[in-house]
């Protein structure tokens, strides 16, 4: 079975933001060459999260609203 690890860092500006990060992992995936499989996405700090969605900018306005 074929493994591929890769981490990508994002900085921020603001105290929270929303990033759409798919091209960047789209890019991950070609790179590794994997046809198969899953595509793991973690975040790997207490503060932030990662969710899918769809990139509407009325959902970011809830999300923000919520978050606060």
């Amino acid at each position: 079975m074929k493994t591929y690890t890769q981490y990508l860092y994002f900085n921020t500006k603001n105290k929270q933001e929303f990033i759409n990060i798919t091209p960047q992992v789209e890019e991950v995936v070609k790179k590794s060459q994997v046809k198969e499989g899953l595509c793991l996405v973690n975040t790997m700090h207490i503060t932030s999260s990662c969710f899918v969605n769809d990139n509407e900018s009325g959902l970011h306005k809830d999300f923000s609203i919520w978050l606060e």
